[in-house]
């Protein structure tokens, strides 16, 4: 019999994550593939393991036993419970001679980038800040976990696992298509068949796909500025010739459009930053053009579920006549931002390209994770989700407002709809970049204003304040901080 496991290779590491029975049995696991142990090993009686790491025999034992379920540990009578022979896989060690990396020069590999990237960036502890007003995060104390729970049973269940299970080969999963058509995209007044979507890894995805499809080096592309920086990115990344066009109030004007378009990329609901909501009248005019000067229009309407104080206004989609429009949408804005689940709406011919596309890049999005999320759309949950979310997101842009008021920060853009942020200007001479640094000092997070510009003012006053994440009694201080630092 080989010898005793020690004990000290079962305590956890800092920071891990998870309940003790699931830090236990991740640490045991580690043990055996790191190739310190080998087959026939013992490990330490349930009683004193759980007494040298403070925690309870029983889960010790619930640990022991859903790793010899697994294969990695194995009972044996009158020696305990030892490492299995049929450990599922090992790591290798590696010789010391190949452990290093070769000094290999990528920078000659890799294609130059533009000196300057538009990137929205957040703290990956974002969580750990008291006032953290970010944009695209979820408050997780709005969303109904077990109703998601039931869902994924549902989804893994005998019923649909073997469906689910299987390589679609390109194709989405039937039931989320099916409702996407039926319910999503009637709410904004848009009619279309399955094979006039395709659905993606959110948004992003759909957009990458869309230009990847369309840009080329003799059609001229316009956008927003400011805008959201991704389109600029990506246009960038596929070498496409871009004008930035200023919004205003209306958002973007099409009488300001250059005769050479080829490619309109747009957010007529919610101008991301700002929230400038094109009118009607606009949106008419902006079909009219294209028609007339024969170019697309992508239109990213990211975040229509979160208009709260007004009904939102048709989607551009839903007026083209011509199939001029290609429509995207997402439910990670309105469920969570890790969900990754997009859908785009086009002309038949681009959707069976964009699936082609898609097919080489990664086949479809998950199985499960489409039926998971079309169970919770059609069985009622998604639309008791966006009732709670409109209610707390009202109650939170009041507050917001309130607070601002009474300091010397101005409201320079907001969704009259709704949404979940405001466009923030501040005092003459303020550096939002600088004050974004300074905040953090005080547990504050803002979204400095500079990335949403082609070419931002120097200083460039302007920051966005999301609103999803913050709660309710952090905001009025939040704000006091803000303005204090803002006039300091």
């Amino acid at each position: 019999m080989r010898g005793h496991i020690p004990i000290e290779m079962f305590f956890q590491r800092d920071g891990a994550k998870g309940t003790l029975q699931v830090q236990l049995a991740a640490a045991i696991v580690r043990a055996i593939l790191e190739t310190r142990t080998q087959p026939g090993m013992r490990l330490p009686s349930t009683r004193g393991l759980a007494s040298s790491l403070g925690i309870s025999r029983m889960t010790v034992t619930l640990v022991y036993q859903e790793l010899i379920s697994q294969g990695y540990l194995e009972a044996r009578p009158r020696s305990g419970v030892v490492v299995a022979p049929t450990v599922p896989h090992r790591r290798l060690k590696m010789p010391e001679a190949l452990s290093g990396q070769t000094a290999l020069d990528w920078d000659s590999w890799l294609p130059i980038r533009p000196p300057r990237q538009r990137v929205i960036r957040k703290p990956a502890n974002w969580r750990d800040f008291r006032y953290p007003f970010i944009y695209g995060q979820s408050d997780a104390s709005l969303f109904d976990h077990n109703a998601w729970r039931n869902c994924a049973r549902r989804a893994w269940g005998t019923r649909d696992f073997g469906e689910l299970a299987a390589d679609f080969y390109g194709a989405d999963d039937p039931m989320l298509i099916d409702y996407i058509c039926s319910h999503t995209l009637p709410r904004r007044g848009i009619q279309a068949r399955p094979d006039e979507v395709l659905v993606t890894l959110g948004a992003q995805n759909a957009l990458y796909m869309t230009i990847e499809l369309l840009a080329r080096g003799d059609r001229l592309a316009v956008t927003e500025d400011p805008g959201y920086p991704d389109f600029a990115e990506t246009l960038r990344l596929a070498h496409s010739p871009t004008a930035f066009l200023q919004v205003d109030e209306g958002g973007l004007n099409p009488a300001l459009l250059p005769p050479e378009t080829r490619l309109v990329i747009v957010t007529p609901s919610h101008n991301i930053p700002t929230g400038a909501t094109m009118p009607l009248s606009r949106r008419r005019e902006l079909l009219e053009r294209a028609a007339t000067h024969d170019f697309l229009i992508v239109e990213d309407d990211y975040d229509f579920e979160m208009s709260f104080l007004a009904p939102p206004a048709p989607a551009l989609k839903s007026l083209d006549r011509e199939g001029r429009v290609i429509y995207t949408g997402s439910f990670s804005k309105s469920l969570f931002p890790g969900l990754r689940i997009g859908y785009m709406v086009a002309a038949a011919p681009l959707i069976a390209r964009a699936r082609a596309l898609r097919s080489i890049m990664l086949r479809h999005p998950p199985n499960h994770l489409q039926r998971i999320t079309a169970y919770f759309l059609a069985l009622g949950h998604y639309d008791a989700h966006i009732v709670r979310l409109r209610e707390s997101l009202k109650r939170r842009r009041a507050l917001m407002e309130q607070a601002l008021a009474q300091t010397p920060l101005r409201i320079a853009g907001a969704a009259s709809a709704g949404g979940a942020s405001l466009w923030i200007e501040g005092p003459e001479g303020c550096d939002s970049s600088a004050l974004a640094e300074a905040l953090r000092q005080d547990s504050v997070l803002i979204e400095p204003g500079e990335v949403f510009f082609e070419t931002p003012p120097d200083p460039c006053p302007y920051f966005r304040l999301g609103y999803s994440t913050i709660g309710e009694a952090d905001i009025p201080r939040g704000i006091e901080l803000i303005a204090r630092r803002a006039t300091g």
